[in-house]
């Protein structure tokens, strides 16, 4: 049990200690949770902090429910199991239309989080991609497979707790998958924390500007 997104940024900050200060190092974190354990990471391994869009693609009669996720480089992941009820039962028109609605709501966050830049170069770079935890991992799926085509040199997938399923599934996406905890009984992430209230916009912000302008190059001292 984490007491919050901080105390558990910092316990998993310990087991990623091997990657402070790594001049090719970089924290991507999936907002807005996970921009909070990243911040955590960032403060303790010194490394720069920006963050990766993925949206859930939810069922039309429960949102919450994945059908699978898309990753702002435009890669969507539909999950194998829901693929025939996809294009069966609903159509396929209902997941083009539940993309081009999380495709809007990526450009308004990339807007708000990174003034509508692109992400940062990752050719031969180390990327710790984190979350606040991972339940079904469709939209850590969609985060990974989309990297592939940045060319970094390691994917390290990092989160305090994940299900026992989401980890059998990255297993095989990324270089290295780090969770504190596996538990046997997995309902809901949120379970796993003593506090985890709801992160607004702003809040990623604020983060976010924080480890920005801790890595941001400093002025050399005027010769006198």
């Amino acid at each position: 049990m984490f007491e919050d997104r901080l105390d558990a940024g910092r316990l998993l900050a310990s087991r990623l200690a091997g990657y402070r200060d790594s001049p090719d190092g970089i924290i991507l974190a999936l907002p807005r949770g996970g921009v909070v354990v990243g911040f955590a990471v960032h403060e303790a391994l010194h490394l720069p902090l920006d963050v990766f869009m993925t949206r859930k693609l939810g069922a039309p009669e429960n949102p919450e429910y994945a059908l699978g996720a898309l990753a702002e480089t435009g890669y969507r992941f539909v999950n194998p199991d829901v693929e025939g009820l996809v294009a069966g039962s609903w159509g396929g028109e209902y997941i083009e239309q539940e993309t081009r609605r999380q495709r809007r709501e990526i450009e308004h966050r990339k807007q708000l989080y990174r003034d509508g830049g692109d992400l940062p170069d990752l050719r031969n770079r180390t990327v710790l991609l984190v979350d606040d935890g991972v339940a079904t991992g469709s939209t850590v799926i969609a985060a990974v497979r989309s990297f592939g085509a940045l060319d970094p040199r390691r994917i390290i997938v990092a989160v305090p707790v994940a299900s026992r399923q989401a980890m059998e599934t990255l297993a095989g996406e990324a270089d290295e998958v780090v969770a504190l905890s596996v538990p046997y009984r997995f309902v809901a992430v949120g379970e796993h924390y003593r506090q985890f209230p709801q992160v607004t916009d702003a809040e990623v912000v604020e983060y976010l500007d924080a480890a920005r302008l801790a890595h941001s190059p400093r002025p050399s001292p005027e010769k006198g």
